[in-house]
């Protein structure tokens, strides 16, 4: 009996053996398993943690740009007064010095500081500049000189800019 006992154990202990190993290679392919996915997971989390990153620097920008640029309707339906300012100043400046050219002239002096406060730029054009296409409006060409051609030979509005933008652009006459 006691043979038959050791002839059970030792089958007993075979199978033991062998399902052990089985475990171990069982427990090694979930364990690499596990590892994939927990790469794929990271993985997953970096990518999304970069594109909120991302969004987040995106939408600061776009704030920044809408509070510099928030004024522009504002600023624009300003400039025809300013140009009426300008107007006034010309005709008034005609007449000679008197105390409404002075009330004006403080007025207009007090409006364009203002403007200028909240980022209103004037775009700077000479008469004689080169004409400039991406900066400047041609409303006609008329006849001149060698010396004139494709050259500004007056400015008939002025052009403005907000936060380096330009939301008027200059009308000028250019030489032919």
């Amino acid at each position: 009996m006691s043979m038959e006992n050791k002839d059970i154990s030792k089958e007993e202990l075979d199978k033991t053996i062998e399902t052990n190993e089985t475990n171990e290679t069982l427990n090694e392919s979930v364990e690499e398993i596990l590892n994939a996915k927990l790469s794929e997971e990271k993985e997953k989390f970096l990518r999304l943690f970069a594109e909120f990153e991302n969004y987040k620097r995106r939408t600061a920008k776009e704030r920044i740009e809408l509070f510099k640029t928030a004024s522009e309707d504002v600023l624009s339906a300003m400039l025809p007064i300013l140009d009426d300012f300008g107007r006034a100043l010309t005709e008034l400046e005609k007449q000679g010095e008197s105390d409404l050219l002075t009330g004006v002239k403080l007025i207009s002096m007090k409006l364009t500081d203002t403007l200028a406060s909240k980022g209103l730029e004037e775009v700077v054009i000479e008469n004689g500049d080169s004409f400039n296409a991406d900066i400047s409006e041609a409303i006609t060409q008329i006849p001149a000189g060698d010396d004139m051609k494709g050259k500004v030979v007056d400015v008939v509005e002025k052009g403005y800019k907000l936060g380096g933008k330009i939301i008027r652009f200059p009308k000028v006459v250019i030489g032919q």
